[in-house]
């Protein structure tokens, strides 16, 4: 019969944030923690490079879970800015809300909010998927190269401005389309692709059907004088 190993614990009321990250990088690294009492620390559990589950009990401040690389990251509150920056695999989920620029540059992996992100979501992603169960803030997807962001509720002002290849879905409301930013045809791909998304995200029950594609027009990777009133 295989042993069951409880958790190892930290506790941040009496363990510096810097002997928990520490132990965090331990050479060969497994198991699950669980991080209790943050606070609204910044910078809980970043650089992660093992294959360990990471559960933080609690509200967390700026930069959380960044640069993340095979880990899963569970947040059980609020993610201050910049949570799951720079991500490259895993997974990182917040049970909360996001504050701005969730998921920046991020180049892989799975991030998802429960909640709602600020602005900026996924600015200049690179490969992250990143599924939103509320709305987003202005800005999102700015410069976002590639990836994918759904958004199961309504997106602020300039979603997607300068846009590469990254395919964003929304369901809800839409203020307002950044640079180059086009609403796209759904095909069957990408109702298999955003099923897919949902489904790893623990929302199963959404009909892809109600969501609208966003993607670059693809009139300005290259500057054109005549399209100097778009930059």
């Amino acid at each position: 019969m295989e042993q069951i190993v409880p958790a190892t614990q930290f506790d941040l009321r009496d363990t510096p944030l810097r002997d928990v990250n520490a132990a965090l990088h331990a050479p060969d690294l497994t198991g699950d923690f669980v991080v209790r009492h943050p606070a609204g620390a910044h910078n809980v559990a970043v650089g992660l490079d093992a294959p360990v589950t990471v559960t933080v009990d609690g509200h967390v401040g700026y930069y959380a879970a960044g640069m993340n690389q095979r880990a899963d990251v569970v947040i059980h509150g609020n993610a201050g800015t910049g949570v799951a920056e720079n991500m490259m695999s895993g997974t990182v989920w917040v049970k909360g809300d996001a504050s701005q620029s969730a998921g920046a540059t991020a180049h892989g992996g799975l991030l998802v909010i429960e909640g709602n992100a600020a602005a900026r979501c996924g600015i200049s992603m690179k490969g992250v998927d990143i599924v939103v169960g509320g709305s987003v803030g202005h800005m999102s997807a700015f410069m976002a190269q590639a990836g994918r962001l759904v958004v199961r509720g309504d997106a602020g002002e300039a979603l997607g401005d300068s846009i590469y290849e990254a395919r964003l879905y929304v369901r809800g409301d839409v203020a307002s389309l950044g640079a180059d930013c086009i609403a796209k045809p759904m095909d069957p791909e990408h109702h298999r692709e955003l099923g897919e998304l949902l489904k790893a995200a623990g929302f199963d029950d959404d009909d892809t059907a109600a969501y609208t594609r966003y993607g670059s027009a693809r009139t300005l990777y290259h500057f054109h004088a005549d399209n100097t009133s778009a930059y």
